[in-house]
């Protein structure tokens, strides 16, 4: 009895040190606490409205209708743009602050956005609301261009544990999604909405016409499809090397390749990253991608009314 005694004690000792031992590092701005607010003017054409876009950042105000570039340090991008299409310029706010009983969290949101202007331009688009490491591009000429637009992940050179943070979701009830560019008809794509979040670590280089090559060396993933209130402290394993195996392998969110993104090469041109197989499980990365997004589907497909909320986003080391 003694000795089944002594080892049930020497188990739990173990398992408070490992307990002790873990750490929890948000990301810059992870708290989502503190934002910058831009004040837009659209083109009087279309009403000459007042917008404002929110970015995560230091608390401070923009006004007027500046290209943004990420401010004090935030690594965060978001889908909050302006845009700038045949001379007309035009907001999309996707991504908001939420004031919360302790600081604030994002709001995650799915809508349509449209442009009307007789005899010149009738554009509606469905945008998701999407904050993800990286930064966006401004002005955005045209929908054909966002994704190019985009510079998706940042340097990063850990082997986090797993990815942590809160959220809770509110999901359409339409039993499927629609797809709507601005410049072609409103199509049905089958499927119930999701929000999605993703987390890769990718080892990248480059080549010499500009290309970006990735290995993946992380992966987690994990797509909402129910309602849910506030659950604090969700925690996805980030698993290593290729995990085609794996039994918690999601090709949907998973496979190489997944999301189409892009990246900044060293000649200041956004290019898809081709990630062109798993890295050993042992390797380092290079970069981290995280992407949170109130759709699933890609740009312009979903379901208006969708919304994610999210807060205390670190990475479990």
């Amino acid at each position: 009895m003694k000795n089944r005694y002594y080892v049930c004690i020497i188990c739990l000792l173990v398992a408070m040190s490992s307990v002790a031992q873990e750490k929890f590092e948000l990301f810059k701005y992870g708290d989502m606490d503190s934002w910058v607010t831009r004040r837009i003017e659209e083109s009087s054409i279309i009403g000459g409205n007042v917008k404002y876009l929110y970015e995560l950042g230091p608390e401070m105000d923009f006004d007027g209708n500046i290209p943004y570039k990420n401010q004090g340090g935030s690594p965060w991008g978001n889908s909050n743009v302006m845009a700038k299409v045949a001379g007309i310029v035009k907001t999309n706010t996707s991504v908001f602050p939420e004031k919360l009983t302790h600081g604030k969290c994002a709001r995650l949101e799915t809508h349509i956005e449209s442009v009307k202007v007789l005899g010149l331009v009738n554009i509606s688009v469905l945008a998701s609301g999407s904050m993800f490491l990286g930064d966006i591009k401004e002005p955005i000429t045209g929908t054909k261009d966002g994704e190019e637009k985009l510079n998706c992940g940042v340097l990063f050179s850990k082997r986090p544990k797993a990815i942590r943070y809160d959220y809770k979701v509110k999901m359409s009830d339409q039993k499927d999604r629609i797809r709507m560019t601005g410049f072609s008809k409103k199509t049905v794509v089958k499927g119930k909405d999701a929000a999605i979040m993703v987390c890769y670590l990718q080892k990248r280089t480059e080549d010499a016409e500009g290309n970006i090559i990735a290995k993946r060396v992380g992966t987690a993933a994990v797509k909402y499809s129910d309602n849910s209130d506030w659950k604090k402290g969700a925690t996805y394993e980030i698993m290593y090397g290729n995990i085609t195996g794996n039994a918690n392998y999601v090709p949907e969110l998973m496979a190489l390749g997944t999301g189409g993104y892009h990246a900044r090469n060293s000649k200041g041109e956004s290019v898809m990253i081709k990630e062109d197989g798993w890295a050993d499980k042992d390797e380092t990365p290079t970069h981290i991608i995280v992407q949170f997004t109130s759709s699933i589907g890609g740009a312009f497909v979903g379901s208006p009314g969708n919304t994610l909320w999210i807060d205390n986003v670190g990475l479990v080391y």
